[in-house]
Formats: C-alpha cells, sequence, structure tokens
C-alpha cells in the first residue's frame, strides 16, 4: 500500500471484526495470532494503522433504553459478535474495503464490516474547565 501524501486526503475508517471459528490447537491459536499481528505491523509501516483498537473478550454487558437498564451480554449468534476493531486511514470507503481484505479472519470464516468515523469538529471534543 502507498503512504498517504497528506492526512488531508485521508479519512478514518472503523475494522470491525465479526465471527470466525475458534482455532482448533494452541498452536493452530498461536499461527493465527501471528498472522495478526503481522498484518496489523504491516498497517502500521504503510502508515494507515491508527493504533487503535483491541481484540475483545466475551462477554459483558448492554445498557439499553431512557431506563438504562442493564443486562449481561451482548448474546448475538457467534456470527455476529464482535471480536475486535481498529481505526485505519484510506482514501475512500472503497480503499478501507481493499485494507480489510488483508485481514486473517477470513481464514476463520469471520468478516470485516468496514465503517466510516464521522469527524468530531475539535471544539466539540474539548473538556470543559
Amino acid at each position: 500500500m502507498d503512504r498517504p501524501d497528506t492526512e488531508a486526503t485521508m479519512a478514518k475508517f472503523a475494522l470491525i471484526f465479526r465471527g470466525g471459528d475458534a482455532p482448533g490447537s494452541p498452536e493452530e491459536m498461536q499461527q493465527h495470532m501471528q498472522k495478526w499481528m503481522t498484518w496489523f505491523q504491516g498497517l502500521a509501516r504503510d502508515g494507515v494503522y491508527h493504533d487503535v483498537g483491541e481484540p475483545l473478550e466475551p462477554g459483558g454487558k448492554v445498557v439499553r433504553g431512557a431506563r438504562k437498564a442493564v443486562s449481561d451480554g451482548p448474546y448475538a449468534e457467534a456470527k455476529d459478535l464482535v471480536g475486535g476493531f481498529a481505526i485505519v486511514d484510506a482514501r475512500d470507503l472503497d480503499a478501507a474495503a481493499e485494507i480489510a481484505k488483508g485481514c486473517p479472519t477470513y481464514e476463520m470464516n469471520g468478516f470485516v464490516e468496514v465503517r466510516p468515523v464521522r469527524p468530531m469538529p475539535p471544539d466539540r471534543l474539548r473538556r470543559a474547565p
């Protein structure tokens, strides 16, 4: 991948990793994780990885509705569970999808959802005094 000439022409995209089968043995797990690390290192070398994003642990809590009810979860079909995410730079959605094609998740029947990140005006991100 070509290194971006200017950041002004790039946008941020979230790569959301979903589903996938678990590797069978500890050795297979280690090999698969090494593929992920190699992929992320390549994205970083290409200057498109924001070093933002991590794998997620299974389970958690869901807070829902106006009453902010808390329940255990999320409980979706395994193929729909979010396993992790990363933030990358790309010139457009098609270029971000091309970046996602290098992800090792496909080897385990996973998939990647590619979503544009909506820019927030810097003044909205400042903390109140």
